[in-house]
């Protein structure tokens, strides 16, 4: 899940990227579409995660962490392993202000999709008023 979370975060990037180069009204539209869906599929990846080390299952799988994989292995075969996560989910590794990782990861998702929300508004506005006055 946290891998997943990566790569919505990754796409929530290149959609906003990709919206700010242009400047034409329906590239702007569809990067601020685009920035909802992928934000909210992020917050509901990072809601399901934080949910699962709230209320652990009673068996959850555990691979090697973070440290353990630099120490046992080259970098060229830690990288790779670190991207495939471990598969437990229910594992908080870190903490900042008591929220864990997904936590945070949730929050961010749910202001990037309320940022993307009020784009959207805005710009539907702002497309309906100019048909209004001509």
């Amino acid at each position: 899940m946290c891998i997943v979370q990566r790569y919505a975060l990754v796409l929530v990037a290149l959609a906003s990227g990709l919206a700010s180069l242009s400047v034409r009204r329906a590239a702007h539209l569809a990067g601020a579409g685009l920035l909802l869906v992928f934000a909210g599929f992020g917050a509901f990846v990072a809601a399901r995660q934080s949910w699962l080390q709230w209320y652990p299952p009673e068996i959850a799988s555990c691979g090697r962490d973070f440290y353990g994989m630099i120490e046992t292995f080259p970098l060229q075969r830690a990288i790779p392993m670190i991207f495939k996560g471990s598969g437990d989910c229910t594992a908080i590794d870190w903490t900042f202000l008591g929220g864990s990782i997904a936590n945070w990861s949730f929050l961010w998702f749910c202001a990037f999709a309320f940022v993307a929300a009020v784009l959207l508004v805005r710009l539907v506005r702002r497309g309906s008023a100019r048909l209004s006055w001509a």
